[in-house]
């Protein structure tokens, strides 16, 4: 697939703006390796790879497991994910799908349990933000790199 649109390259005043949301839930009280997670885990529904790879290699280079990168689709049955981040991505599985069912106070509750009042604000905007992020990737074309060291050479050639 060849990307029809280079973000970084015909930036607009709202990309401008995003990435600025961006900075400031990097400045936030929400640890990054969470953030990670949450965006690792939205862009595995979502289906896109740019994003995918994107937050795949930065988990990794702030010290998270490829263990742990490798479970994140099945959190529920994994044991190494802490309360608050199961909590968090419990949260980002719902708004990711609010469109085919709503939001049980359940989780509402549970979530409201592990995060304070600013952390759970911050959470949803980072949840809003991966999601935007992926529809702009997807609807762009914007594809991964092709790192030729990771990448079967069948892979490569398709």
């Amino acid at each position: 697939m060849e990307p029809q649109t280079m973000l970084d390259k015909t930036s607009s005043d709202a990309y401008r703006a995003m990435l600025g949301v961006e900075k400031a839930l990097s400045q936030g009280g929400l640890e990054k390796p969470l953030l990670e997670l949450v965006k690792l885990r939205v862009s595995q529904i979502n289906g896109c790879a740019f994003c995918l790879d994107l937050h795949w290699k930065d988990a990794r280079r702030g010290g998270e497991s490829e263990q742990r990168l490798n479970g994140v689709a099945a959190w529920r049955e994994a044991p190494w994910y802490t309360e608050r981040e199961r909590a968090a991505l419990l949260l980002a599985e719902a708004l990711t799908r609010v469109a085919d069912r709503p939001i049980p106070e359940e989780i509402h509750e549970r979530v409201g349990l592990v995060f304070g009042d600013l952390e759970l604000v911050d959470l949803i905007w980072a949840i809003a933000a991966i999601n935007a992020w992926n529809r702009v990737s997807i609807g762009t074309r914007t594809v991964p790199e092709v790192d030729p060291a990771t990448t079967s050479v069948a892979a490569a050639q398709a």
